[in-house]
């Protein structure tokens, strides 16, 4: 749903923020760009400029879209007598310059960050890592086979990796969640997208006691999320290693909170999709760039999450010799500053909602009294709950705003009219009617407002705001069902005075297009004419809420909270009245019912003021 957010909250900063922050650090917008990249001469003034380039940056903990980065093998930076921090240290500054733009919440080592696991290579990899720490970002690491000794399991004891990146260098960190008690295994959690999300870091190798330990954790947070990472699991495209298929059998198939997997040591990069015990897809990714240029060059992967889009989008860079880019670059260096293979460029859908409803379902939002929704202004309220489904309607639907715009049931043909539970999940009542609507030969059921209802004869000069849920079935079909209305008043456009369309179009109809898309076609009190205003399509079988609103000059269709591309720009005054009925649920032309509604329709609210959409009934 739209949402209107302040800019500073991050959310419009990062709209593009991809392929921009990629063309400033290249300095294609200027050398000044990259200067920030570009490692500074001394240590005092690297200091500065993170300081100058993170300030205090924080993650945007509400916003939707959010990255976590990924760093893989690093051992040949780190080897022996030949130990460059240099490109570790591009990657990490890039972190601390992108993070507002890129909204980076988490940075995560999947092993291997040194090729001999000597005391000297870890204090390298370590102090490169201090810039992290002083800038009081959130990262894990995990040990590698050449991070430790490759014929032992988590319960090896104390090593320079464990003096290095142990518990201790953790402790009082915010995404910090605790070790287990050998050392080797940590979890960590951040917040994002408004909930929290968990990585679990796992040793090379499990012991029982590794196991069970992991199992604690998750059993300890039973809705959150998880990214597992570990060193290795992924062998290639499709295939998981023998010990990755350990690791799949022991943990990840059983736990359902684990929907993707990071891991290296392998190459080149592959991705796997296993279905687990509870039918859900897990997306394993393999990344390792250490057999390219320079050993990878430290090379970054940004999983770009969009619960919006229902989308996590990854992109392979190298910050390192994008921050040489301004000096010229080598041949080899050119291959390497951004890969864009389908390996390391791509798209992952996941439904967040849905893939986390078993153990995290999002609560059904309540419904909510009348009285709520009568605001100031109020001059029609109708809502269709509280009866069992399928039960007829009958009688007379009362106007819950008081003003007396009560509706009576008008068949066609024989056609229904019926109650239903169903309802858009921000709808305040928590039912909707099923119109059963066809125009060959025409039948169906609507409502109309009763004669010397006030709504009538209401002309709205100082402008309005009529809202309606709805929601069409698999089986509408444009040929049957299109140009009905969900709600409009009667009375033809000839009616209102001298005219230069149609005559005989009603005054005004919120109805639906051949698209399917809402319409909004209405005869002004200052033209001759109707003002039409035009949504898009709209999917079936997904309810949709739909606002039109007219500040006294102009009017406006919002469509799910956002306002749609064909909003006229021409004068609109008020609505034009032949003191005739409105419809619900039908259409008429010539003075006659053309069309009825094939669909459900939800609470409907006029109101004769125009309405910010933090005041529309999905808020």
């Amino acid at each position: 749903m739209c949402t209107s957010r302040d800019p500073s909250q991050g959310e419009a900063a990062q709209a593009g923020a991809g392929r921009r922050g990629f063309l400033r650090a290249t300095a294609l917008l200027g050398a000044a760009a990259t200067a920030g990249v570009a490692l500074p001469a001394t240590a005092a003034a690297a200091e500065a400029a993170e300081a100058r380039r993170a300030g205090s940056r924080r993650p945007d903990t509400e916003s939707r879209r959010f990255t976590l980065a990924v760093m893989p093998d690093t051992q040949y930076l780190f080897d022996g007598p030949s130990i460059d921090p240099a490109p570790v240290e591009a990657s990490l500054r890039y972190l601390l310059e992108h993070g507002r733009d890129e909204n980076i919440v988490f940075l995560s080592h999947l092993g291997d960050l040194t090729q001999n696991g000597a005391e000297d290579e870890f204090a390298a990899i370590g102090d490169a890592f201090g810039i992290l720490d002083r800038r009081g970002v959130g990262y894990s690491v995990l040990a590698g086979n050449h991070d430790v000794r490759s014929t032992t399991d988590d319960q090896r004891g104390a090593t320079p990796y464990l003096d290095t990146f142990g518990p201790r260098r953790f402790q009082g960190k915010p995404t910090f969640g605790g070790s287990s008690p050998d050392g080797y295994h940590t979890y960590h959690l951040f917040r994002a997208a408004g909930r929290e999300w968990m990585v679990l870091a796992l040793d090379w190798r499990l012991s029982a006691q590794g196991y069970a330990w992991a199992e604690e954790v998750l059993a300890r947070h039973p809705r959150t999320p998880v990214v597992l990472t570990t060193h290795e699991l992924v062998v290639a495209d499709d295939t998981l290693s023998p010990y990755g298929r350990q690791l799949w059998d022991r943990l990840i198939e059983g736990h359902d909170q684990i929907f993707l997997t990071l891991n290296g040591h392998y190459w080149p990069a592959g991705r796997a999709i296993r279905e687990n015990a509870a039918g859900n897809d897990v997306h394993l990714h393999l990344t390792n760039y250490q057999n390219r240029y320079f050993g990878g060059a430290a090379m970054i992967r940004l999983y770009r999450f969009d619960l919006d889009r229902n989308v996590i989008d990854v992109e392979t860079i190298s910050p390192w010799i994008l921050g040489r880019a301004a000096k010229g670059l080598n041949e080899l260096e050119r291959q390497e500053i951004e890969l864009s293979g389908d390996a390391d460029r791509f798209t992952v859908g996941i439904d967040f909602a849905a893939r986390f409803s078993g153990f995290a379902p999002e609560p059904a939002r309540p419904a909510r009294p009348a009285a709520q929704l009568v605001i100031p202004g109020t001059v029609a309220y109708w809502r269709f709950d509280g009866r069992a489904d399928g039960t007829p309607v009958s009688g007379t639907v009362r106007d819950l705003s008081g003003r007396g715009n009560d509706l009576t049931v008008v068949g066609v043909g024989g056609g229904t009219l019926t109650w239903s539970s169903d309802h858009h999940p921000d709808q305040p009542g928590h039912g909707s009617l099923e119109f059963r609507g066809d125009k060959s030969p025409l039948r169906g059921a609507y409502l109309r407002t009763v004669d010397g209802a006030p709504l009538n004869s209401a002309t709205f000069q100082h402008g309005y705001t009529i809202e309606a849920f709805y929601r069409l079935p698999a089986d509408w079909d444009a040929g049957r069902h299109a140009w009905s209305g969900l709600v409009g008043r009667t009375g033809r456009n000839g009616s209102a005075g001298p005219v230069t369309d149609d005559p005989d179009e009603p005054l005004a109809t919120l109805s639906l297009s051949d698209g399917p898309g809402p319409q909004w076609a209405a005869r002004a009190l200052n033209r001759q004419q109707l003002a039409t205003n035009w949504g898009d399509e709209t999917a079936r079988e997904r309810w949709w809420h739909v606002a039109v609103v007219n500040d006294g000059r102009h009017t406006t269709m919002y469509v799910q909270g956002c306002p749609v591309a064909r909003n006229p720009h021409a004068a609109a005054v008020g609505i034009a009245s032949a003191g005739r009925p409105w419809l619900l649920g039908g259409y008429e032309y010539a003075d006659r019912i053309d069309q009825v509604l094939h669909g459900r329709l939800g609470d409907v609210r006029i109101v004769s003021r125009a309405l910010p959409v933090s005041s529309f009934m999905t808020r």
